[in-house]
């Protein structure tokens, strides 16, 4: 069994079996058979023991304020059973490593989840000893959030070479997957194509940051010294713009502005936001498209634009709040596109030691090189989050606002 295969039995196992590890600890009265067991996992290099950190928390979330009931949430991460020899690692798909973290990620299945490593240390201790309470009470008490819906937490219990070693990571997260219903959209759009049908059904998605900082794989002699797969990996870019009615840009804008309250309160950094366009062309006409129709209300036309594309699945993960949501899919107001939003990466805190040291390694580069200022990770929570507002309010275009 390779390394990928072994880390995603870990949390399959982690995330299903709520009490199967203390019942084989207990059971395991033989003390020869004991010690064999406890040498054989401290030698294992990347099957690790995970348990779900503050458990108690995520299911209060998951059942009374996103009404995600427990037997369809466990679901997600049961094995499909059509084989002869039934694995809980067959349950994930691992989609590999991405970004400069060098985290792991895997989709459930049934592609309503996403599992991602969170394999620093300042990350997860951050999320763990600073940002979880306030998370839990935050999200309890704002349901329509552009903060991405974490479902569980898993941790590392007790030691081992491969988590000494970090060949395998300590920590990971569970979270709602926001690309949720898009190879079901891609088998609609195969189906429509094989009938001669000529509508477009497509899915594209930006991982947005501010890049007016200092980035040293771009901006040291120009790039020259990085790989383009190395700078590939860095924040894209949106050249257009999102259309919206006055009400949906207000409700956006007031989203973002408490949640990155938040997150700069604890002093968190370097957050994105994640865009996903879909793009229709099926019902739309000159002037009366899906969101700005006959309908006064833009939230009863962006959920008809919605039910008429059928792109956002009906079904958990994806509501509540009813549609429309960012969560969902928002109709622009010129009913081109259905849009869904959310902020993630939110674990790179200033006060962390890790971010401290990439801090006075930037100033002395900047004092003995070249002004070219901070980086992402070594700005300041409230002035990245300034940053990062005037990102989000340039990429929108409020459509008719004139006209009031």
């Amino acid at each position: 069994m390779g390394r990928s295969n072994k880390i995603a039995r870990s949390i399959a196992r982690a995330i299903t079996d709520t009490t199967g590890l203390a019942k084989r600890r207990s059971s395991n009265s033989n003390p020869l058979r004991l010690i064999l067991s406890l040498f054989s996992l401290f030698l294992s290099i990347h099957r690790l023991i995970l348990q779900k950190i503050r458990p108690a928390d995520f299911a209060n979330l998951r059942r009374n304020h996103w009404d995600v009931e427990d037997n369809d949430y466990y679901e997600s991460f049961q094995p499909p059973q059509d084989g002869d020899k039934v694995e809980p690692e067959q349950s994930l798909t691992s989609i590999g490593d991405m970004g400069f973290s060098g985290s792991t990620f895997y989709s459930t299945k049934d592609q309503k989840y996403l599992v991602k490593s969170v394999p620093r240390h300042s990350e997860h201790s951050f999320f763990r000893q600073d940002l979880l309470t306030p998370y839990v009470e935050y999200m309890a008490t704002h349901p329509r959030s552009l903060l991405v819906r974490i479902c569980d937490f898993l941790g590392a219990s007790g030691y081992s070479i491969g988590r000494i070693l970090r060949l395998a990571p300590s920590h990971h997260i569970v979270m709602e997957n926001i690309m949720y219903g898009r190879r079901h959209s891609e088998s609609q759009q195969r189906q429509q194509q094989r009938g001669g049908d000529d509508d477009d059904v497509d899915w594209e998605d930006w991982d947005l940051k501010p890049t007016s900082y200092f980035y040293p794989e771009r901006d040291i002699a120009d790039g020259a010294l990085t790989s383009e797969a190395t700078k590939s990996q860095l924040a894209d870019e949106f050249h257009d713009k999102i259309r919206l009615s006055k009400e949906q840009a207000d409700e956006f804008f007031r989203s973002l502005e408490e949640d990155t309250k938040l997150l700069a309160e604890h002093n968190a950094v370097d957050y994105s936001l994640f865009l996903v366009r879909m793009h229709t062309t099926s019902t739309t006409t000159s002037g009366s498209g899906p969101g700005q129709d006959n309908n006064p209300n833009p939230a009863a036309a962006s959920s008809e634009a919605v039910s008429e594309v059928v792109v956002p699945p009906t079904e958990d993960p994806s509501v509540p709040p009813n549609p429309p949501s960012w969560r969902t899919g928002v109709a622009s107001a010129d009913g081109k596109y259905i849009y869904r939003a959310s902020i993630l990466d939110f674990f790179w805190a200033k006060h962390k030691l890790q971010p401290q040291v990439m801090t006075v390694l930037i100033k002395l580069w900047n004092l003995l090189t070249s002004k070219q200022g901070p980086m992402s990770i070594t700005t300041t929570p409230e002035e990245y989050r300034q940053r990062f507002l005037r990102m989000c309010r340039s990429y929108v275009e409020v459509v008719g606002e004139s006209s009031g």
